[in-house]
């Protein structure tokens, strides 16, 4: 809700003529006219304390209990009763502006993730042979061909089949630079196309698709209160009987036992139930809630409710899978040794030219290393195999090639760099012996390396006190080396799903709370055993649908500012709690002492409810 958009509010127009009519009858009431006056007062009663009577009444009939808007309601027609006429006006004004000024900022903090729905494409158009075909998104099936033109949003989920552009993704990542999409690259629903035509392939429906999850999430994360705030409701009913009953006593007693007069003691008893009434007490939490919830949605952290974030500041331990969480989740190469007198170029263009024509996942990578060396021309073979399990045997340009594991490629590759080979099998790497007609030629190391970011992570998550673990089914030896790699000195190697599941278990008997980061299916299990479980956002369906948070990002980075922002929000729902404590006893000692008039009673009041508001707005920085 913009500036604009609250002043066209009906409930802050109405408060703004209410506190106009309370003006009007206060000068009819000095100039005497007390019955004209009191018509108008009247009228400002009904009008300024219309919505929050009707919420008050209704809640009270719905829930059946008490609540602050009957304590306000009562207080204002008490204080007319004994003709504090415009001091209960005056209440009802101040109440209504405060309501007002409460619904804009919640508004304000459910805005960077109400936002969202807006970006919802409504149509797309579907290519039926050459003709173009506009329908409504909803409509859109799996295997459909959509062509999504410069500067429109992409519809729905799907793969590239044409065409290459960048798109936009920061409505669902808050990556700011566009990514460049090409041929069997995936895109989002929500996403803006850049300046190139895309014919996608549907993979996904509407209701399927990442970005209407998100549009879930913040439907149930404005629904889902997280504890301390259930608490709160919890406290306000019984609190709210005990202002009544102290207030009933209060209606007579201090006439007979401190000597005031029947206005005084009815006087004092109003504003007690103002000064008493809980409210910012109950508005210490959920804006600050949505308000982080919506900085991290910024940030590319989706919070699945504020129950996640507001547990996530009490973790002690967070236990992460390897491959795709810790390690980039594709294998590289690291390391290329040739015989002596060859030329590595030449023989990596041989090694890529006969990988070309692979499938294994290995090959990608070894292709992705020829363009480092600037190898883009690959030749064909004249002859290829490939042998499952052990390798490729190919001709290439008249030579034999082959390219796999040590007894499949040459009887004579036990000699041949045997100090480094034995020390890339130390470091858990996947080998790959290269030979042809002359012999063995080389030697290729490959790892799935670790994320930069991860190693940074580790270092902070162990510098404020939680203990990290890896749980991986890999090996010991190649679990050993990551571990070693992201600074963690635990990890669990050969972890079957179930056997994560269990070592979640064993930490969460040790240290209480315990996070859980994953990205694949085999992560499913143990990401809902964690107290709280953080999904990759590359990762699979099941496994961002299993976790709490998901980091949209795919950034192991976005772990430090989600911890930084649970304990943010924690730490300004602790100081609007004791500050809101501490105005309520203040105001209510100060009543006691007969210092306090109505009017700086609602104002004290109702100020602190806008303050912790506002303290809790602060979350939406970054």
């Amino acid at each position: 809700m913009t500036s604009i958009q609250l002043w066209k509010s009906r409930e802050w127009q109405f408060a703004l003529i209410s506190g106009v009519l309370i003006v009007f009858a206060w000068v009819l009431e000095t100039s005497a006219f007390m019955i004209s006056a009191a018509i108008i007062y009247l009228l400002a009663y009904a009008i300024g304390g219309f919505y929050k009577a009707k919420e008050g009444i209704v809640d009270f009939f719905k829930e059946r209990k008490l609540n602050v808007e009957i304590l306000m309601i009562i207080a204002a027609i008490g204080a007319a009763i004994i003709g504090y006429w415009a001091e209960g006006a005056l209440l009802i004004f101040i109440f209504a502006m405060s309501g007002a000024l409460e619904t804009y900022t919640m508004n304000k903090s459910e805005k960077e993730l109400s936002a969202l729905m807006d970006l919802q494409p409504q149509e797309a158009t579907v290519l039926e042979g050459d003709r173009e075909m506009i329908v409504p998104a909803k409509q859109l099936r799996i295997g459909d061909r959509i062509l999504v033109k410069p500067g429109e949003r992409i519809p729905t989920d799907g793969v590239v089949v044409h065409g290459s552009s960048t798109v936009d993704e920061s409505a669902l990542s808050g990556e700011s630079i566009p990514l460049l999409k090409q041929m069997d690259d995936e895109v989002f629903a929500g996403t803006v196309n850049g300046n190139g035509s895309l014919q996608i392939y549907v993979t996904k429906r509407m209701e399927e698709t990442l970005f209407q999850k998100i549009i879930d999430l913040v439907q149930s994360t404005k629904a889902e209160k997280p504890p301390s705030h259930q608490f709160i409701e919890r406290f306000e009913s019984g609190y709210v009987k005990t202002v009544f009953i102290v207030t009933a006593l209060m209606l007579f007693l201090p006439h007979y036992i401190l000597g005031w007069s029947w206005t005084e003691t009815w006087y004092r008893a109003m504003v007690l139930l103002v000064v008493a009434s809980p409210c910012a007490l109950i508005a210490s939490i959920m804006p600050a809630t949505l308000s982080a919830v919506s900085n991290g949605a910024r940030q590319g952290i989706l919070f699945k409710g504020g129950v996640h974030l507001e547990k996530l500041a009490q973790i002690r331990a967070v236990a992460f899978d390897k491959t795709g969480t810790l390690t980039n989740g594709e294998p590289e190469v690291t390391d290329v040794l040739v015989r002596e007198g060859e030329s590595k170029k030449e023989i990596f263009h041989a090694v890529a030219s006969i990988e070309n024509q692979s499938t294994h996942p290995l090959s990608h990578a070894m292709i992705r290393y020829a363009h480092t060396l600037e190898i883009t021309d690959f030749s064909r073979p004249e002859a290829m195999k490939e042998i499952d399990g052990f390798g490729i045997e190919a001709t290439l340009h008249g030579t034999t090639w082959r390219i796999g594991k040590r007894d499949f490629v040459s009887d004579n590759m036990a000699t041949f760099f045997p100090d480094e080979v034995e020390q890339f099998q130390q470091d858990g790497k996947t080998i790959v012996y290269v030979a042809n007609d002359t012999g063995p030629v080389a030697v290729i190391a490959l790892e799935d390396t670790i994320r930069e970011e991860a190693k940074h992570l580790i270092k902070q998550l162990n510098k404020n006190g939680i203990h990290t673990v890896m749980l991986t089914g890999d090996h010991q030896r190649t679990a050993q080396s990551i571990a070693k790699q992201a600074g963690m000195k635990e990890y669990v190697a050969n972890c079957l799903p179930e056997d994560k599941v269990a070592e979640l278990k064993k930490l969460k008997e040790k240290y209480g709370s315990v996070a859980m980061v994953g990205d694949g299916i085999n992560d499913a299990p143990a990401l809902a055993t964690a107290t709280t479980g953080i999904a990759m956002g590359a990762g699979t369906d099941v496994a961002m649908e299993t976790a709490d948070i998901v980091l949209m990002k795919d950034e192991l980075s976005s772990i430090t500012h989600a911890f930084r922002l649970s304990k943010r929000m924690n730490r300004i729902v602790r100081q609007n709690i004791i500050f809101s404590i501490a105005v309520i006893v203040l105001l209510i000692g100060a009543n006691f002492t007969q210092e306090l008039s109505l009017p700086l009673g609602v104002i004290g009041h109702e100020g602190s409810t806008i303050l912790v508001i506002l303290n809790g707005l602060r979350l939406l920085r970054d």
